[in-house]
């Protein structure tokens, strides 16, 4: 636990973890994944303060313009239905993995036209140029620098992934755990959650596993537990978090 600590940058009660979840059929999964994809796309952007409501969500996935609405909110909205899809064609075609190009895969999708150099981690491209996340009353998070090239953040992402998949063997576990080490370590210049989750959702459905949902209702819960993990370097709240809105979706 002492090595996954170090690896990742923050550690968890593993009781907070529960043992009950369990994969049925990958087709199953991939299936309610799509049923629910509206539903999905509109919680992920109001996580995002995204103005968009579920019927114009809707709307809009169905292939017709939402009148009053700012063509960014509207990218944002189209932008995570076309990263759902190949999430999708992935797990479907069994090129799913945990591994750096099928994040960047998704990044490239999910920030296209929003973060500066989507699809590629910090400081890989020409820009060169700090991030952090605010906590408010707890002052910032800095993940690690950005540094020309990115080697330290692949270093980081490859002995983070490898210590994680190896010394944890469920699979709901490594899912949740690799969303808050995404989260966490900060690799892109934006879409660090969208992406993160919609990996740890690819490792779940890969092993017919149902796809994790963060409830719009929840929004200010889910900030509250993330501000937890980034001053505490404690994830044991977050997995408490998450598990609770798998469960209550069943």
């Amino acid at each position: 636990m002492n090595d996954l600590a170090t690896a990742l940058g923050f550690s968890w009660d593993h009781s907070a973890v529960p043992r009950n979840v369990t994969g049925n059929d990958v087709r199953r999964a991939v299936w309610r994944f799509g049923k629910m994809l509206p539903g999905y796309v509109w919680d992920a952007a109001v996580l995002e303060g995204n103005p968009f409501t579920y019927p114009e969500v809707q709307t809009l996935l169905e292939g017709i313009t939402v009148g009053g609405r700012k063509l960014s909110d509207e990218r944002q909205i189209l932008n995570l239905s076309e990263s759902a899809d190949e999430l999708i064609r992935l797990v479907r075609s069994g090129e799913f993995r945990i591994d750096k190009p099928t994040s960047d895969r998704l990044n490239g999708l999910i920030a296209s036209g929003e973060a500066l150099e989507a699809g590629h981690f910090r400081g890989e491209g020409s820009v060169i140029t700090p991030v952090s996340v605010n906590m408010g009353t707890h002052g910032t998070h800095r993940p690690p620098p950005t540094e020309p090239g990115g080697v330290n953040l692949r270093r980081i992402f490859d002995h983070g992934t490898d210590i994680l998949l190896g010394e944890v063997s469920d699979v709901f576990e490594q899912a949740v755990g690799y969303f808050l080490f995404a989260a966490f370590q900060q690799f892109y210049y934006d879409g660090n959650k969208r992406t993160g989750r919609y990996v740890m959702n690819g490792h779940l459905m890969s092993h017919g596993i149902d796809a994790i949902s963060v409830p719009a209702a929840r929004k200010q819960e889910f900030n509250t537990e993330m501000i937890d993990l980034y001053w505490q370097k404690d994830g044991t709240r977050m997995f408490r978090f998450m598990a609770s809105c798998w469960e209550d979706a069943q």
